[in-house]
């Protein structure tokens, strides 16, 4: 059972209360319980945030047609140049795809020829119908197919497969037609299609022309986190082809079958999955950093800082899906979804610690009509430590692979090689450090700064079922407070296995699971001891100062 309140303004408890206070401090607060105001709760920067400023998951989840937000010249300074010919786009796809597939498309030709009825198979095509071929396929009328927990479709207006996550798109290639006739229908009424939930499942459908976004789940996830992950799906693809070639494409040529330019990225949009599936970083919409002591962080961003080049707008440090430092160009922000694609496409390929790659990305939600290059390398082959670079110069590899060299320099003479190596060794923190004996597990989030922080699951969730089922008991209380219709602020929740309890405030979000024999009212003290923890350990946590160019 679950033991809601809903806004409730005044659940007071000794040394410290769940609801904030009606006065807003200015100041940060050595108390982090009463009365906190964002950019004042423990994790928020103490000199701006390093991302797109979002107050809450709605702001991350609003509803975009694709095209850039429209940006004075002096917001827009730094970003790339937007294409003026389809020519230059063909030639930025043609290096990203010889990066996927290990070989380059001509797109201004294959669409061509496709549109003069001419496509005849080729060593080239049947090189990309091998790499498709290579996905592992399953038979989608057995009973196994039907029995995984969610299903992701991805289709074009014209009904033509362009992903699945389970299965050969071409054997499902009748049910997504029929999938496309139901979003079709409705919109002949002058009505849209968001949901349809039976018989235990969730049928999620997500619209952004030209791409018709589909889920089938039966999951904890509310229909909102549904469509969420099907946005980030959206945006994965953006971010290999760009908003503007997407739509020229569809212009061109409305049943244009989007796999023949797609091939070799689906374990790409695989991994992705697999990672929304364990990793709470996309359900809080947030980065998580790795816990490493402030004056290591802050060589490590000054030496990046100092490392810089004229067309360099952001550089970025990473280990594994954790970030260790971010600099950014002055006025330049990222936004979370834009890092959480990064860290997917450097974990979704094991090729980038074998040299230094090059590579055009787009940011679709910094801005989606052109193409980033980005400098992709490991410093060292035994170090989980990855460098992105990211230039609006497509011809300035070798001034910003210099910049790398001259980033290792600074980290060998500032001398923290090693405690780089050390904080590697330790990626994630126990929760018995925090001294709670009934605390199990707890995701923070701070709302200003975009960062939010965890342990390490630990026993008795083990097992990797044990694992996604907490996950799952998070997407419950995180889908209970964004709920659209009646977000709640609090929530306690008593379960035969854990107890958990939710609190949302319009500066940070805490979740935390404990012991199943604990009370409401510990669990509520327990809520006090964490947040000072937090406070405490947040220079250690977070990055509270960054840096920029």
């Amino acid at each position: 059972m679950a033991a809601d309140v809903h806004k409730k303004k005044g659940w007071e408890v000794p040394n410290g209360s769940l609801a904030p206070g009606d006065g807003q401090h200015t100041e940060r607060s050595e108390s982090p319980t009463p009365g906190l105001a964002q950019g004042t709760e423990p994790g928020a920067g103490q000199e701006g945030a390093m991302f797109v400023h979002t107050r809450s998951y709605e702001d991350l989840t609003s509803p975009e047609d694709g095209a850039a937000a429209v940006r004075s010249p002096e917001e827009r300074r730094g970003e790339p140049a937007e294409p003026t010919s389809m020519e230059q786009i063909s030639k930025d796809f043609s290096e990203l795809s010889t990066q996927l597939t290990g070989m380059a498309l001509d797109l201004e030709e294959e669409m061509r020829q496709s549109k003069e009825g001419k496509l005849e198979p080729s060593p080239q095509t049947t090189r990309r119908d091998s790499v498709l071929s290579g996905k592992e396929e399953e038979d989608v009328t057995m009973d196994a197919w039907r029995m995984h927990r969610k299903h992701v479709f991805v289709l074009s207006e014209a009904g033509k497969p362009v992903y699945s996550r389970y299965g050969s798109e071409e054997a499902l290639s009748s049910t997504m037609g029929v999938m496309m006739a139901l979003v079709s229908f409705l919109e002949a009424e002058k009505n849209a299609i968001r949901s349809i939930h039976a018989d235990g499942y969730k049928v999620v459908f997500v619209r952004r022309s030209p791409l018709v976004l589909v889920a089938v789940a039966r999951t904890r996830q509310s229909e909102q986190e549904i469509a969420h992950e099907l946005l980030y799906i959206y945006y994965q693809i953006l971010s290999l082809l760009t908003w503007t070639q997407l739509n020229h494409i569809f212009q061109q040529k409305q049943n244009y079958d989007l796999r023949r330019l797609l091939a070799g990225s689906e374990r790409i949009t695989d991994n992705l999955l697999d990672l929304m599936a364990h990793d709470p970083s996309f359900l809080m919409g947030a980065v998580r950093c790795l816990p490493l002591a402030a004056s290591v962080r802050d060589a490590v961003s000054t030496s990046l800082q100092q490392a810089k080049a004229k067309s360099l707008v952001f550089s970025i440090l990473l280990s594994g899906n954790q970030l260790v430092s971010l600099v950014r160009k002055k006025d330049q922000f990222l936004h979370p979804i834009d890092l959480h694609l990064l860290f997917n496409l450097i974990s979704s390929s094991s090729s980038f610690r074998e040299g230094e790659a090059w590579t055009p990305i787009c940011l679709p939600k910094f801005n989606s009509s052109g193409f980033f290059h980005a400098h992709i390398s490991y410093l060292e082959q035994e170090m989980d430590l990855c460098l992105l670079l990211v230039s609006t110069d497509r011809e300035d590899f070798f001034t910003v692979s210099d910049c790398k060299r001259r980033f290792q320099e600074r980290l060998r003479r500032r001398g923290v090689h090693h405690a780089l190596q050390e904080a590697l060794r330790t990626p994630f923190y126990s929760v018995a450090q925090v001294g709670i004996p009934d605390l199990r597990h707890f995701i923070y989030k701070s709302k200003s700064s975009g960062l939010f922080t965890s342990p390490e699951i630990e026993a008795p969730y083990v097992r990797e079922e044990e694992k996604e089922r907490l996950l799952g008991l998070y997407q419950y209380l995180h889908s209970r407070a964004h709920n659209s219709s009646r977000p709640l602020k609090n929530i306690y929740f008593t379960g035969p296995r854990e107890n958990l309890l939710a609190w949302v405030t319009s500066a940070f979000e805490l979740y935390i699971c404990y012991s199943p024999l604990g009370t409401k009212a510990g669990a509520i003290s327990a809520v006090n001891k964490l947040m000072k923890w937090i406070r405490k350990e947040e220079d250690r946590l977070f990055i509270l100062t960054p840096q920029t160019y």
